[in-house]
């Protein structure tokens, strides 16, 4: 399954150095049968311009890299958008989009349908997220809020049931309960659902959309309303929201309730809403486009200064090196098993991403 890279990459001495510099930690490369091309299709873009789509949540990081690079080299073509994790995926393994940001792995369908495709990808995790859950600033009474009252509120069975606050805890206020969240297509959405409500789905009678801005200006307009999305759209509005600190009483315990920040994620105290996050690289445009073996050289080169410019949490230096080794010897697959894993620790990640 790898591609040999000498055959494949006229490598700048950078990717052979990163090479050199890892690879006795990378490790076998294991990937399945299932994730080889049954056939051969065309690939997304030119042989120069770059087409990316995928996750909101990994939306500012990847545009912070873009604009970055285009700085130095102002003749790239790069085009970013966000339609969600699952819109980019259905995007990314049609073939339409060269790298597919992500706010969770590849799903098992996912991995089929690029499998079906004969589209082979490359995955890079770029950053720790933690999930965060927002009131207006006008919530005096929603400091804390326990996994298992989360699920109170987000589980299929509470639509049109749960929709007062006193309905949640009983000294909670008698005020309606409005609900903000991820859209559908959103991998935000697909990692709450697993990790909160235990399944596939949260309740239908909510505000959703793919577009986070639209769900912190809902929050931030409405006193009773509580929301969930990616920690950096919250750190750029703190001036209208208050994140609630979360107490994970999910495994038999109830720990402490701890507010989302950098340190909580580091030291895996913000659980269960710290989760990595990723991009995903088309494999056969990576060997053709030299522009975009560049970009995603100058990515990881730089991602610890631009992962930390746009509020998310940086992986270990060694991540973003190994991850220019899966670039440079086509190493495809996922370390993961098709579904989000709550309870990750970044330590955990890396050694995913060394054994893949």
């Amino acid at each position: 399954m790898v591609v040999q890279a000498k055959a494949v990459f006229r490598s700048s001495i950078v990717w052979a150095t990163a090479a050199l510099v890892v690879s006795s930690c990378s490790g076998t490369v294991q990937t399945s049968s299932t994730e080889s091309p049954t056939r051969s299709t065309a690939t997304a873009a030119s042989t120069s311009s770059i087409k990316i789509d995928g996750s909101s949540t990994v939306y500012p990081l990847t545009d912070a890299a873009v604009q970055e690079f285009k700085q130095k080299n102002p003749e790239a073509e790069i085009t970013v958008d966000f339609s969600g994790t699952t819109g980019g995926f259905r995007k990314f393994c049609a073939g339409e989009t060269d790298i597919s940001n992500a706010s969770r792995p590849i799903s098992t369908a996912e991995v089929e349908a690029c499998r079906q495709a004969g589209h082979r990808y490359i995955e890079l995790p770029v950053a720790f997220d933690a999930l965060t859950v927002v009131v207006n600033p006008q919530n005096t009474w929603a400091q804390t809020l326990t996994v298992s009252e989360l699920k109170k509120i987000w589980e299929p069975a509470a639509a049109g049931k749960i929709t007062n606050w006193n309905q949640v805890r009983p000294d909670f206020p008698n005020r309606p309960l409005k609900l903000y969240g991820a859209g559908g297509d959103s991998g935000t959405y697909d990692y709450f659902a697993e990790t909160i409500a235990g399944g596939t789905e949260i309740r239908s009678d909510y505000t959703g959309s793919e577009d986070d801005n639209v769900l912190v200006q809902g929050v931030a307009n409405d006193p009773d309303a509580l929301g969930f999305f990616g920690f950096s759209y919250y750190e750029a509005n703190q001036d209208k929201l208050k994140a609630v600190a979360i107490s994970d009483d999910s495994q038999g315990q109830t720990r402490q309730a701890v507010a989302p920040s950098r340190e909580a994620v580091e030291n895996a105290t913000y659980v269960p809403l710290s989760r990595p996050l990723f991009i995903y690289v088309n494999g056969k445009t990576a060997q053709q486009n030299e522009k975009l073996r560049d970009f995603i050289d100058f990515y990881m080169t730089n991602s610890r200064q631009i992962v930390e410019s746009v509020n998310y949490i940086p992986l270990p230096q060694d991540a973003y090196d190994i991850n220019k080794v899966h670039v440079f010897k086509g190493e495809y697959g996922t370390a993961y098993e098709g579904k989000p894993q709550p309870y990750l620790t970044i330590k955990e990640v890396l050694q995913k991403d060394q054994a893949l």
